[in-house]
């Protein structure tokens, strides 16, 4: 079990670095040692918070980060380029995330999302270097199609691959895995709660902070027109959560790791609560007929993944950007 730390930078509504701080050291407290952030988070403040939280805990954590992504000072994009795999570009980036992380070396350094103007071979060759210079550990890729995962793991061995992957989005099934697997690359899962939803910790309509970007349109699955009909499908794992006097979060975590393929989840949240929670999904053994109910939830769902212009490819919130 991962930590996604995106959500203590400001998207889902405004953050307290004290709160998340503390929520990172629990997070390390009960096992979970794996971090993950990225530069566009917050413009850095991301980063550097992960940093503060890991100073003198250096040796028990696995830092992940991510670069691509080009933003300003504010969030906003520059208008040049709004994703960034060009060579020179990889090694500034990766300068600027170790002085923010505080850091020698980075565990797992992975691409945001993969530049259509530049070769892949050539966006994974300037990281390969920071391999070989001790600046890195070990490359990933983030919502990268198969064709491009067999490219860059040509160029150098990819240690993971992160996409979304959850009860209710399960489209990296179709080919993705299967790449994965053949190639010994492992699996992030980000938003394996759907943002809240299948935790069942979504704030009321109407009640969330503006800058929640939740409560746009963003997020189909979460708009008020598909809220009910995806909330129902959450009553199926509550039932299925009191058998195992579990909460749902902990039960749609369980599914995940239940898979033949190894998954590593990794749910944001800024609150001790959540993480104390998500790290007792191990615990919960689902039955053959309980992964059979939770399997038939995603032909259910309402709504796309993204909406509007937004896209997985290109998608990045201009709160957390």
């Amino acid at each position: 079990m991962g930590l996604g730390c995106m959500a203590m930078s400001g998207l889902y509504g405004p953050g307290k670095d004290a709160e998340s701080l503390a929520t990172i050291r629990r997070a390390l407290d009960v096992g979970i040692t794996l971090l993950d952030t990225a530069d566009v988070y917050g413009s850095g403040h991301n980063e550097e918070l992960v940093g503060r939280a890991v100073r003198g805990r250096r040796d028990e954590v696995v830092i992940a980060t991510k670069f691509g992504f080009v933003r300003d000072q504010h969030g906003r994009p520059t208008g040049e380029r709004d994703i960034d795999g060009r060579p020179e570009y990889v090694r500034a980036a990766c300068e600027a995330s170790l002085r923010r992380l505080g850091v020698e070396t980075i565990d797992l350094y992975q691409q945001h999302r993969v530049d259509p103007l530049v070769p892949i071979e050539e966006t994974v060759g300037a990281m390969a270097e920071l391999v070989a210079e001790g600046k890195v550990r070990h490359l990933g890729l983030s919502e990268a199609q198969p064709e491009d995962i067999r490219r860059a793991h040509a160029v150098h061995p990819i240690a993971s691959l992160q996409s979304e992957y959850s009860l209710l989005e399960r489209s990296v099934e179709d080919e993705v895995l299967s790449v994965c697997a053949k190639a010994s690359i492992g699996f992030l899962a980000y938003a394996p709660l759907v943002r809240g939803l299948l935790a069942d910790t979504l704030p009321a309509l109407g009640t969330a902070d503006d800058s929640d970007t939740r409560t746009g349109g963003r997020f189909p699955r979460l708009a008020p027109e598909n809220r009910a009909a995806n909330s129902a499908l959450v009553s199926v794992i509550r039932d299925i959560a009191r058998n195992h006097d579990a909460t749902p979060g902990r039960v749609s975590l369980a599914w995940l790791l239940s898979r033949e393929q190894p998954v590593v989840p990794i749910p944001g949240t800024r609150r001790i609560a959540y993480v104390e929670d998500n790290a007792q999904a191990p615990d919960v053994l689902l039955s053959g007929r309980e992964r059979d109910l939770l399997d038939t939830l995603a032909q259910q769902v309402h709504g796309d993944r993204y909406g509007g212009d937004a896209k997985a490819s290109t998608w990045v919130s201009p709160v957390q950007a």
